[in-house]
């Protein structure tokens, strides 16, 4: 079957591709290569997307490569050689757009351990980080998605007065009735199309720097795992309008600032899809073994930032809430102190 390695041609050893540089890297004599000057072996290429092939064979030891549908590039369990499944990367499975990643495994573990080192409330054995199972680096599958929205609200308003004259106070209302059209675009908006991976954590590692995106080439996923998507573009649309909706709310409310009070009675919103691009986004992948539990984290690959839920410590919960109490009481005793006369 198609699979990808890249060889380097000084010494043939595998290549990968180096975070630090941006370019396809041998370990072995330190030969690094321009990721834009090589060749693609993909391009011009139409294999059929829709044949499910799930074993391959390593160029480099032979041996049998098990993956998964979802799977577009590893490495070989047997002699490590980084691999690329082609016929997962190409026709209508083929991306458009990569964001490399930008951090090291090494730097990915140390800038992990300074993020459970961080954690207040967590369990002392837990912040050592010393209990990582695992850390893959995944580039994770996303659509991208322009949206045109044409916004129409009605509504009702009111605009409240209050003065004084001589010894009465009067309260003015005034009451509108409200009308608003908005066209807001929003570019960009990403949605992981992974069945594996979770929303949640994903939504939570944004934003990532699409000023860093590139047109894609397979070099890019030498020495990393990727996944093809599960759900198309269409399948993924109404995640992405639900995503947009907070901000077309924010839109819209920011239009009546100038009342006392506002309520929209009916909103019409006409979203048009406009541009979608699939993109494969950098995310580290922790699995993190304490107390006979696995917790699972992400790590964005271009920015560091860490997001999961690490276990709670209920002492240190305790302490914390003991700590709060004290401090209110002790607030309470001297603002007592200082009403009946004491003060420093």
């Amino acid at each position: 079957m198609n699979v990808i390695e890249y060889k380097c041609p000084n010494c043939g050893s595998g290549m990968v591709f180096d975070s630090a540089t941006g370019m396809l890297s041998c370990h072995s004599c330190g030969r690094k290569d321009n990721i834009e000057q090589i060749a693609d072996p993909l391009d011009g290429q139409q294999i059929d997307a829709t044949e499910q092939v799930h074993e391959y064979h390593c160029t480099s030891c032979g041996a049998v490569i098990m993956a998964e549908a979802e799977t577009a590039a590893t490495v070989c369990s047997f002699c490590g050689s980084a691999v690329v499944l082609g016929d997962r990367l190409s026709g209508k499975l083929a991306p458009g757009l990569v964001i490399p990643f930008s951090i090291s495994k090494e730097e990915a573990v140390k800038a992990f351990r300074k993020w459970c080192k961080n954690g207040l409330l967590t369990p002392s054995g837990f912040m050592t980080a010393d209990r990582i199972k695992s850390m893959t680096g995944m580039y994770v599958p996303f659509w991208l998605y322009e949206l045109h929205n044409q916004v129409e609200a009605t509504g009702h308003a009111t605009r409240v007065r209050i003065y004084s004259d001589g010894d009465y106070r009067y309260t003015e209302t005034q009451y509108f009735d409200v009308y608003r059209k908005l066209q807001l675009n929003y570019l960009r908006v990403p949605i992981d199309s992974s069945e594996k991976m979770n929303d949640t954590l994903m939504d939570k590692l944004e934003p990532f720097p699409y000023d860093q995106l590139k047109h894609f080439k397979t070099p890019y996923l030498a020495g990393y795992v990727a996944e093809k998507y599960s759900y198309t573009d269409t399948e993924m649309l109404p995640r992405a309008k639900n995503k947009i909706r907070e901000y077309i709310e924010s839109a819209i409310s920011s239009t009546v600032s100038e009342y006392s009070t506002a309520t929209f009675t009916n909103k019409n919103i006409d979203t048009k899809v406009k541009n979608v691009d699939y993109c494969l986004l950098p995310v580290w992948v922790v699995h993190y073994d304490y107390n006979k539990l696995e917790y699972t984290f992400a790590m964005n690959g271009q920015t560091g930032k860490v997001v999961g839920k690490p276990p709670i410590s209920k002492t240190k919960v305790a302490a914390w809430f003991a700590g709060i109490s004290g401090v209110s009481f002790l607030s309470l005793k001297l603002i007592s102190w200082m009403m009946g006369g004491g003060f420093f």
